[in-house]
């Protein structure tokens, strides 16, 4: 796959399909653009006459882990904006799920020259989808930074899975300064403490009022509390304009696919998405 060095750390990506609008497709949490679930709703958006560039941001995948930033959404959303410079792509669209959700929100604030529409679903928000995401993303490298130091960081589990698709991830993790990745640890994790006036983790309310672009939300679940059905109403009402549809799976699809899980039950998180592609693209076509 193509890759390409963004501000000091290498970018995989690769775009599907071969002519049409470009849709920028992110998933969410640190899962890599080749998770389960990803592919098959960039294939059924190319099969309705659009690109999409599939891309390992930042701590995902294959591509190269980097720290800075004031939340790991921005860091992302900065090279994002500098990959779809370098690609010269022009405008594009911006699709994303659960953490690609914000990331994509955040890209769009900050980028506003690149993005011509804007399609979210899995917002997550509410007290115990953003205690989660800071309890798991965060507080395990935050401890082990503050007691042990960066080698204890690298051999954390999440971590190692970054190193083993990408050995050279190890050194750039112990290359960092423990004093300064410490305070971007606590950084990263005030993100994540609700707070009035910010609907989804480090992003002020008023921000939405930049987002001018056409925008397809797919609400969440009346029964998912990682991305509470209130969450994406609340962002729905953020965004001037913004549409607002039924999700396309089932209510409470993320809790079950969940409690399968737990179970050890073959089911992935994201394996529903697919089934958004018939009203992504009915969006795209009439907005």
């Amino acid at each position: 796959m193509p890759s390409v060095e963004i501000l000091g750390g290498n970018v995989e990506y690769e775009i599907l399909g071969d002519s049409g609008d470009l849709i920028v497709l992110t998933p969410g949490g640190r899962f890599s653009k080749d998770f389960r679930g990803v592919r098959p709703l960039a294939e059924g958006l190319v099969a309705g006459g659009y690109r999409v560039l599939l891309w390992d941001r930042p701590n995902c995948g294959v591509s190269d882990v980097q720290f800075f930033g004031p939340t790991e959404s921005h860091m992302r959303a900065a090279v994002l904006g500098e990959l779809l410079r370098t690609l010269d792509t022009g405008p594009v669209i911006l699709a994303g799920g659960s953490g690609g959700a914000r990331d994509s929100i955040v890209t769009t604030v900050e980028h506003p020259d690149l993005v011509r529409k804007l399609v979210l679903w899995n917002i997550v928000g509410g007290v115990q989808g953003q205690f989660v995401l800071g309890s798991y993303y965060v507080v395990p490298t935050l401890l082990a930074v503050r007691s042990s130091g960066m080698e204890a960081v690298a051999a954390l589990p999440e971590w190692q899975t970054l190193i083993e698709a990408n050995p050279k991830n190890r050194e750039r993790i112990l290359n960092q300064d423990r004093a300064e990745f410490n305070r971007l640890m606590l950084r990263w994790l005030e993100a994540y403490v609700p707070k009035p006036g910010q609907t989804i983790p480090g992003v002020p309310d008023d921000r939405f009022a930049d987002i001018r672009v056409p925008t397809l939300i797919i609400r969440g679940g009346k029964d998912d509390y990682d991305h509470p059905k209130r969450t994406s109403l609340e962002v729905h009402c953020l965004i001037d304009g913004s549409e607002v549809i039924d999700p396309p799976w089932p209510e409470d699809a993320w809790e079950r696919a969940t409690e399968a899980r737990a179970r050890g039950e073959d089911v992935g998180g994201f394996d529903t998405w697919v089934q958004a592609a018939p009203p992504i693209l009915d969006f795209l076509a009439r907005s």
